[in-house]
């Protein structure tokens, strides 16, 4: 019982981390380009990983456990992060953030593709009525939406839910914090070089919230949320602590309303709301 709780408390922790990720990468991306967001974040990450890793002795994984970390590192270390931060040079954070409600069905679809489980009928009809629902959506917001804006997002949360799954079944064997660690680990070279090959001409006049926001998206969006997410995954399992994603577009409008003073529409909160009524009942016949 109280493995369990403190696997939700864990898991909360880190979805109200996470819901202030797309509102600071908007911030982030008005004076940094995605590429270079993407890979810098990724390379402070991925430096204090190192320390943790080696702060604590942390032994090496397995040779069979890197294929599963690459996946992790190419879904929420490169993937998400460059995905969102293209779309969020076409769409608003409000707007991208009703796209998160689809991110609890994606996780459990690979979730079911890895596990080789046999889902209930009743599960794909509220995956297709998701689906519909954010389509729908996307499609009929002309004034904020952009079609490749949405399609960038709809990339984004296939790769996300992709290294959800992965990490979530590695983080049995290897911990929570040590999954994320050694996927930071795993992509520092390739993002360094990254990094240093699309580094600006010059720093001078990049404003203090987007220093601000690259601080949180490396510190905390990319390394301290994933150490309670995966011990929240761990410690009360998958299937239960990975439906608090389904606060996460809530936490997210309400910050990108009241941070950065973005219109929110009273249909984002009503498609938000359907879609994680969806996503609640494809996860209770997954």
């Amino acid at each position: 019982m109280h493995s369990n709780t403190a696997g939700w408390g864990s898991g909360l922790l880190g979805v109200i981390i996470f819901s202030a990720s797309l509102p600071a990468t908007r911030v982030a991306v008005s004076d940094f380009s995605p590429l270079f967001l993407t890979s810098i974040r990724a390379v402070i990450a991925a430096l204090l990983g190192v320390a943790l890793l080696m702060l604590l002795r942390q032994s090496r994984p397995q040779r069979k456990d890197v294929g599963s970390l690459i996946i992790v590192a190419l879904g929420v270390v490169v993937g998400f992060p460059l995905m969102t931060a293209l779309a969020l040079q076409h769409i608003t954070s409000a707007h991208s953030i009703v796209f998160i409600g689809l991110l609890p069905l994606v996780t459990a679809i690979f979730g079911v593709v890895r596990g080789g489980e046999r889902p209930h009928p009743a599960f794909w009809l509220f995956s297709v009525a998701g689906s519909a629902l954010v389509a729908g959506f996307a499609l009929t917001q002309a004034g904020s939406a952009s079609l490749t804006g949405d399609l960038l997002m709809v990339a984004a949360i296939v790769l996300c839910g992709l290294g959800y799954a992965e990490g979530a079944t590695l983080s049995r064997r290897l911990g929570g914090w040590q999954v994320i660690s050694w996927a930071l680990v795993l992509s520092l070279p390739v993002m360094a070089i990254i990094a240093l090959a699309v580094w600006p001409d010059t720093l001078h006049g990049i404003s203090l919230p987007a220093w601000i926001s690259l601080g949180y998206v490396s510190v905390f969006s990319m390394l301290v949320g994933f150490v309670f997410w995966y011990r929240g995954l761990a410690l009360g399992g998958i299937a239960g602590v990975g439906q608090l994603q389904l606060l996460q577009p809530f936490f997210g409008l309400l910050l990108a309303g009241l941070l950065l003073h973005e219109p929110v529409a009273w249909t984002m909160i009503a498609v938000t709301a359907l879609v994680a009524a969806c996503v609640a009942g494809a996860k209770r016949f997954a």
